[in-house]
């Protein structure tokens, strides 16, 4: 089994930034990826980026391109989302997922989830 931890959640102003960590334990798997995926309220669980552990090869959602960053630490097991230049319509929970093979943009692509943080961007 595959435990992933989230933290670094909270609340910023609009234009503001916030890092958040993914910490992944039990049997991790050096050739898979991570994905995060964030859910308003009312609205479908959404992807925002992804990573491969190895190559780092990266994906993003059109929304986040350019303001987010998703980069990983191989010997730390975590991935981490640098949130710079934040908006109101960033505010959800937001997941990180993992998954042994190739990263993919589709929530039902994913194994492992960890229980969310919450990003609140005021205007």
């Amino acid at each position: 089994q595959v435990q992933l931890v989230e933290s670094g959640g909270g609340l910023v102003q609009a234009g503001g930034s916030l890092r958040l960590s993914c910490a992944a334990s039990g049997r991790t798997f050096s050739s898979g990826a991570m994905g995060w995926f964030r859910q308003a309220p009312g609205k479908e669980r959404e992807f925002v980026a992804a990573i491969r552990w190895n190559g780092g090869s990266t994906d993003y959602a059109d929304s986040v391109k350019g303001r987010f960053t998703i980069s990983r630490d191989n010997a730390k097991n975590t991935v981490y989302l640098q949130m710079n230049s934040l908006k109101p319509e960033d505010t959800a929970v937001y997941y990180c997922a993992g998954r042994a093979s190739f990263y993919s943009i589709y929530v039902r692509r994913y194994d492992y989830w960890g229980q969310g943080t919450q990003v609140t961007v005021s205007s």
